[in-house]
């Protein structure tokens, strides 16, 4: 009963003395009323003493946010006017923090009475035609669109058909094909598709994103701090373990913080509801994380659409903790702690999948060499076998056009499922740093890089968790929490790791549609006409057409000659 009146007090509501109805109609008091009421009264001068501390510490509270929010408005505006450049990122976050703070405001306020002038009511079919005929001016928007864009790129086409492969595939092996939510599946991958065409296409966007990878790894290049006292900077810089290993602790430690603070949930359920590398293009792994969302939702409403009423269809069925952290420092240290078993998980599948790889390799080499096989391996089988995989995303246009990227694309595909995508990474980095230092296409038949198209393709396509030696970890959490569906977690986890994959093909076969060339043409007379100091890919495109030519200086000649021998060469 007395928490039942604060409740009413807070509320700003006085309790009436209880009273009923007697049996002709008057009103009496009941039986229990008087003892209650004296004991309301006995505590009314507590109770009026608590909500007048409430009262002025909600007003404090309100005066100190205004005085931080002054004070942070202040020290914004004189930053931006000493310095506007210096100041561009915290001018960015604060901008996008504020747009997320007016959406909720405005939703809050005006969303309901919008809602209720926006929706069609009584006019169901008038409601449906709309929405078919939207869906249709969608549809041959793309198709125009396509039309237009692709005459000049034609590999483009070849990324689109992929695409409708791929989502044939998986509709192919849905688990209820009655089922499937073409409406939910359409949403998902429109959002992917408008998603990269904000960030691939729109000079905004594309620099966005890039000043975004940057800030990033930024960011996470603060780990060499700690990690460089731990290991030492000789294994930092040249072990791959302590370079990669380490910003998993450190992102496990803030993001351990931000979940304290409540900022992640907020950002999780805006979503719900509405492995970065050294020499990896880091605004196209940024890119690819943000469209392989809704993607991954689309797909998985087509490969295990729903059959019953789902729960989470509103705020109020997300329920999202703030973790067992009773301060800021508990917070980060737990995170920190929570990371050495994941650190120790991947570290120790890495250690165990590359040692089988190699016995692999090395059985496969002999079984090759009895039949006089030379060079056989795990890489050159998957070579071979995911090379149409790798065509269907758009690295090569027809046979004979960039068709020997195919190859690489497909070796790299094959690490990433069988092994991880770190390695893959790894990998696909030599190749850029091979091609950036000028180094020749082919070397003893081996080609030492794929172009920037394929680059790009493959690092869409890399981006993912799904791969085999990820399905123990995958098991090991979802049986952690619910131990009793052990055997369904079982039986789907083949199919989540086809649609993961496959969620990662149709984000690089979008990246492949929307993907034009940005670099800028290279004025080849000009950078061969003085002496050269290094090598680099335009030096080598240069000195390729050189070769090609009859016509070109002495002095271009003796600067291409330096680098690369040819027959031409004196």
């Amino acid at each position: 009963m007395g928490a039942e009146f604060l409740e009413s007090l807070e509320e700003g509501h006085i309790p009436s003395r209880d009273v009923s109805r007697a049996e002709d109609g008057s009103s009496c008091p009941s039986k229990a009323g008087p003892e209650p009421l004296s004991r309301w009264r006995n505590l009314q001068p507590g109770l009026r003493a608590r909500r007048f501390c409430l009262e002025h510490a909600q007003l404090w509270r309100w005066i100190l946010v205004g005085l931080l929010g002054t004070a942070y408005a202040a020290f914004l505006l004189i930053a931006c006017l000493l310095n506007f450049q210096r100041a561009l990122a915290l001018f960015v976050l604060t901008c996008v923090a504020l747009v997320f703070l007016a959406y909720s405001l405005l939703k809050r306020l005006l969303g309901p009475k919008l809602r209720a002038r926006v929706r069609l009511r009584g006019h169901r079919r008038l409601s449906l035609w709309f929405k078919r005929c939207l869906a249709l001016a969608a549809a041959l928007a793309l198709v125009l669109w396509l039309c237009l864009d692709t005459s000049r790129q034609p590999e483009q086409l070849v990324s689109f058909a992929g695409s409708c492969v791929f989502v044939a595939v998986l509709f192919a092996c849905s688990k209820h094909h009655g089922a499937v939510s073409w409406r939910a599946v359409s949403w998902g991958l429109g959002l992917q598709f408008v998603l990269g065409l904000f960030v691939i296409r729109t000079e905004p966007g594309f620099i966005a994103f890039q000043w975004l990878g940057e800030q990033i790894q930024v960011f996470l290049s603060y780990t060499e701090a700690g990690s460089s006292f731990v290991f030492g900077e000789t294994l930092v810089k040249d072990v791959f373990a302590f370079q990669v290993l380490p910003i998993i602790v450190f992102f496990s430690c803030v993001m351990s913080v931000l979940y304290y603070v409540g900022l992640m949930q907020w950002v999780i359920l805006k979503v719900i509801l509405s492995g970065l590398q050294t020499e990896i293009d880091a605004a196209s792994l940024i890119a690819a994380s943000v469209m392989a969302a809704p993607c991954a939702l689309a797909l998985s409403k087509l490969v295990y659409p729903e059959v019953e009423e789902s729960k989470f269809r509103s705020q109020e069925g997300v329920k999202l903790t703030y973790g067992d952290a009773r301060n800021l420092i508990e917070a980060a240290s737990s995170g920190a702690a929570i990371s050495v078993r994941v650190v120790a998980n991947i570290a120790a599948n890495l250690i165990a999948f590359l040692a089988v790889l190699d016995f692999i390799n090395a059985a496969l080499s002999w079984l090759g060499s009895l039949v006089d096989v030379q060079g056989l391996s795990f890489q050159l089988i998957c070579s071979y076998i995911l090379r149409p995989v790798a065509f269907l995303m758009g690295v090569a246009w027809l046979m004979g056009v960039a068709w020997e990227d195919c190859a690489v694309v497909a070796e790299l595909l094959g690490v990433k499922l069988f092994l991880n995508e770190f390695v893959a990474y790894e990998e696909l980095s030599k190749y850029k740093q091979r091609r950036l230092a000028g180094a020749e296409e082919w070397m003893d038949s081996q080609k030492q890089w794929i172009s920037v198209r394929a680059e790009i393709l493959t690092t869409y396509a890399l981006c993912g968790f799904a791969n085999f030696s990820s399905i123990g970890v995958m098991l090991g959490g979802l049986t952690s929490m619910v131990p009793q569906r052990k055997s369904d977690f079982s039986r789907i986890v083949l199919r989540a790791l086809f649609t993961g994959a496959c969620v990662s093909l149709v984000n690089a076969c979008v990246a492949g549609i929307l993907y034009v060339p940005r670099e800028a043409e290279v004025n080849c007379t000009s950078l061969l006409g003085t002496p050269l100091g290094s090598s680099s890919f335009e030096v080598y495109q240069c000195c390729r057409d050189v070769f090609q030519s009859l016509e070109f200086s002495p002095g271009a000649l003796d600067n291409c000659c330096r680098f690369y021998n040819r027959t031409i060469c004196p």
